[in-house]
C-alpha cells in the first residue's frame, strides 16, 4: 500500500511537469521569436534576383541542393529536416511563420552564406554560388512563408506574384559605361 502512495504522488509531479513545460512553451526549443539582427552592409542591398519569388523551376534547384541530392557535401536537410522540422537541435525550424516573417530576403542570404556566430550553422558560401544559396532560400521560405515573397521596397513579406509582377515591371539598370 505504501508503493501505491509514492507512485502517485510521483506521477503528480512528472505530469505537473509537463504542464508547466507546455505552457511555457518548452516543447518550441527555439525560444522567443525576436527580430533578427539587420545584415551587415555587404549583404543589406542583396535581393532575390528579379523573377525568382514565383519561379517553380528555380525553387526545384533551391529542393535538390536543400535535400544533397545537387551536392551530397550540402545537405540542409541534415539539420533543418526534409519538411522545415528540425531533426538537430538547435537548427531553425523553418515552419514557424511568425519568426521566419523576420528574416528579410537580405538577412536570409546573409546567415546562410556567412553562418550564424555560436551555433552549429556554418556558412555555406565556400560550398555555394549566390546563385545557389538564393535557390536554397527560395526553397526554404515555403515551409513557413508559403507563396510569399520580400518586398523589398516595403520592407515586408508580400504575395510572391506581385514581387515578380513588380520586379519585371521595373525598368532594367542601364549597362555600365563602355562596355
Amino acid at each position: 500500500m505504501v508503493m501505491k502512495q509514492m507512485k502517485v504522488p510521483q506521477l503528480a509531479v512528472v505530469f505537473g511537469m509537463g504542464l508547466f513545460m507546455v505552457a511555457c512553451g518548452g516543447g518550441e526549443g527555439e525560444g522567443p521569436i525576436v527580430p533578427p539582427p539587420p545584415a551587415p552592409a555587404e549583404y543589406a542591398d542583396k535581393h532575390m534576383p528579379a523573377g525568382w519569388w514565383a519561379d517553380a523551376a528555380k525553387m526545384e534547384e533551391g529542393r535538390k541542393i536543400f535535400i544533397g541530392e545537387t551536392n551530397p557535401d550540402v545537405n540542409c536537410a541534415s539539420c533543418h529536416g526534409k519538411d522545415g522540422k528540425p531533426v538537430k537541435a538547435g537548427a531553425r525550424d523553418f515552419r514557424v511563420g511568425e519568426r521566419m516573417k523576420l528574416y528579410s530576403d537580405s538577412v536570409w542570404i546573409w546567415r546562410i552564406s556567412e553562418g550564424v556566430p555560436n551555433t552549429k550553422m556554418k556558412a555555406w558560401k565556400s560550398k555555394l554560388s549566390e546563385e545557389d544559396i538564393w535557390k536554397v532560400m527560395l526553397f526554404e521560405r515555403n515551409f513557413g512563408l508559403a507563396g510569399k515573397g520580400w518586398d523589398a521596397d516595403k520592407k515586408s513579406w508580400v504575395d510572391a506574384a506581385s514581387v515578380s509582377a513588380a520586379s519585371a515591371a521595373a525598368p532594367a539598370a542601364p549597362a555600365p559605361a563602355g562596355k
